[in-house]
């Protein structure tokens, strides 16, 4: 969950107190390791799940879990996330043993079955997804931050170290995303499944190695987040868009190298977890404060275990995919965990538990077998592997130990899946669990089929039978109604048309449902190209726009058949470009408008189409048949 009760900086004086508290936490960790006070066994693991709270009639976010934290004061477990729209549920740490697996997916789902009745008489239900296919930039504003000291306190201090001018966010894959915002907000489209491994100090350095090595094919067979504002872009887009989404850089005309503060890492680790806390004070500024009177190093002193509050703020704000962590246990000594952050939330509770099996056992079996990665295995194959997973997920291929390149599917089927299985027997797990686990993710890998392979297909194949938008809530719907069964992903189904029963796009923004794929003219160009294109595209509108993207103008198809019918005579001459015909003060509308505001204008003013604009800037464009389309599936469904 993290500290609490931070705040931001905001005068030199708490800056100085906050690095000197940062810095004796620093040595006061380095003598604890040093004098072997962490603890050894027994070896603990544990989760957090993140979850979305959707609206059951638009499926779209539904920014309602402040009203939700009024009613559940009683469950400590569950907390607020960064955006309104969002929850955590934090898991018990179980010993990992027996039936911790079976155990942590028990509780998953009946923590989110009490939250479910919570939610449903305000007309809502939770939903795991690595990204909610239905998620909207507007979503995305500082209206649904989540009203909490910790969150403004962050969202202002990320906003100070920003360099441009805007958070931009650049993605390509199927479809392609360029786009800028104004927030570090972004951020909130991830959802996610973090898992916890508690490690032995003398055994860090070799399971930390391992984790980096094993993210890449842990992360290709669990992929489940591929579409980001209706777009298809990475297997798993959580990767790029949480790393731009607290982005500060910007472009320069020098080459100096600056870290991002979500990173895979540097280099293999090679001495101690140290390396990395220290690593991540030099690279990133201190973002945050605690209001904390503890001397780490007093307490040292008086042979007490401190809990270093100050440097588990600053980690907070560093998001290494491997992330370390410092805890106390209930035995009140101090021990080290490795939190993966690598793993989306969903498909389902058991697909989310099967990708916790393979990362865990995996971790276990690969390290026992090779103890010291980093001796078998370039760092840059690690990090190239990490980015080619992020996009392509099941469709990788990796650079593997002894210089191999090896499919994504081979990798975990002959390597990765033996080895989780034989770190899991080693812990005592029961064998029916490892079983129930691994043969989710041998599925998966066989038909090449995971979360994120089946919202691509589903959604492309949905897109030619309507329009974006209630193609993106079928999809969310069927999500919802596969999770609700518990039915692992290789299993699903295509989804249909049908399975949305009421779809209502009344509330829907104009800019999502704007055409923005435009073909565009200038007003000195000859008429006779407008027609051309015109022609060509079988488009009935045609925007104008100067060589900076500001609308000039419309021609429409009513214009051009006037103009080759009935010429007009303009100062003694034949009118030539489209200056001389265009509409030069079309009717326009903002992409915040609702499209029955779009629909009333239209009518009000009897025209076919209206160029949406922002700040001048043409962004897309409206027409009567966007409207039909809608109208036709609606008439459709009244008739089934």
């Amino acid at each position: 969950m993290g500290e609490q009760k931070v705040t931001s900086i905001d005068r030199k004086s708490k800056l100085h107190r906050f690095v000197r508290s940062l810095l004796n936490d620093v040595e006061a960790m380095e003598y604890m390791l040093e004098h072997n006070w962490f603890e050894d066994d027994p070896i603990r693991i544990g989760a957090e799940q993140e979850m979305i709270l959707l609206d059951t009639k638009t499926f779209k976010l539904a920014p309602i879990a402040m009203e939700v934290m009024d009613q559940v004061t009683e469950y400590p477990w569950i907390e607020t996330e960064l955006a309104r729209f969002n929850l955590e549920i934090n898991l018990y740490t179980s010993i990992f043993s027996g039936s911790c697996l079976r155990d942590m997916e028990n509780e998953i789902l009946k923590k989110m079955r009490i939250i479910r009745e919570v939610v449903k008489p305000m007309g809502a239900d939770v939903l795991l997804t690595g990204i909610l296919p239905t998620i909207r930039k507007y979503d995305l504003e500082l209206h649904n931050l989540t009203p909490r000291e910790r969150y403004k306190a962050l969202m202002e201090s990320i906003h100070k170290q920003l360099i441009g001018s805007a958070f931009e966010l650049r993605l390509s894959g199927i479809d392609e995303l360029l786009v800028k915002h104004n927030s570090p907000l972004l951020e909130a489209c991830n959802t996610s499944f973090q898992v916890h491994l508690q490690v032995r100090p003398s055994d860090f350095v070799g399971m930390y190695n391992t984790a980096q090595a094993i993210a890449a094919p842990i992360m290709a067979v669990a992929a489940n987040s591929p579409l980001v504002f209706g777009r298809r872009l990475w297997h798993e887009s959580r990767i790029a868009l949480f790393q731009q989404a607290l982005d500060v850089r910007t472009t320069h005309d020098h080459m100096r190298e600056r870290s991002p503060r979500v990173n895979f890492g540097s280099q293999w680790l090679d001495q101690s977890i140290m390396e990395i806390y220290k690593e991540d004070i030099a690279r990133f500024r201190v973002l945050l404060s605690t209001n904390t009177e503890e001397d780490a190093l007093q307490k040292i002193k008086r042979k007490e275990v401190p809990k270093l509050k100050a440097l588990q703020v600053h980690n907070s704000t560093v998001y290494r995919w491997n992330r370390p962590c410092y805890g106390i246990s209930d035995t009140g000594k101090p021990h080290l965990r490795i939190e993966n952050r690598v793993l989306p939330a969903g498909p389902t509770v058991v697909d989310e538990v099967a990708n916790a099996a393979l990362w865990l056992g995996a971790m276990v079996g690969f390290h026992k077998h090779h103890s010291n990665v980093s001796q078998e295995m370039a760092w840059e194959d690690a990090r190239d592997n990490f980015g080619k997973a992020a996009r392509n997920g099941l469709g990788s291929k990796f650079s593997w130990l002894g210089d191999r390149n090896v499919a994504a599917s081979e990798l975990i089927l002959e390597e990765l899946i033996p080895l989780a299985k034989e770190g899991l027997q080693d812990q005592g797990v029961h064998n029916n669990d490892i079983d129930r686990y691994m043969s989710i993710i041998e599925e998966r890998a066989k038909r090449q089929n995971n979360g994120a392979r089946w919202q691509i297909k589903a959604y492309g194949k949905l897109k030619k039978q309507t329009s974006d938008d209630e193609a993106l809530s079928v999809l969310t719907c069927s999500i919802m109604l596969n999770q609700a069964k518990e039915l692992p992903i290789h299993t699903w189904e295509m989804p249909k048309l049908t399975d949305l029963e009421d779809y209502r796009p009344s509330s829907l923004k104009v800019d999502e449902f704007m055409q923005t794929d435009l073909f565009t003219v200038q007003k000195d160009d000859p008429i006779t190209l407008v027609a051309q294109l015109m022609d060509w595209r079988k488009i009935r509108y045609m925007p104008v726009e100067d060589n900076k993207g500001k609308l000039s103008g419309l021609i429409t198809s009513r214009l051009l058949l006037r103009h080759f019918s009935k010429p007009t005579i303009l100062n003694g001459k034949k009118p030539k470009n489209v200056d001389d015909i265009m509409i030069k003060a079309p009717i326009t509308i903002s992409p915040n408008a609702t499209i029955l505001e779009a629909l009333q204008v239209m009518r009000s003013n009897e025209i076919g189409c209206v160029p949406v604009v922002s700040d001048d800037e043409l962004i897309g464009v409206i027409t009567e048949m966007d409207f039909l389309r809608i109208s036709s599936r609606l008439i459709e469904r009244l008739e089934k």
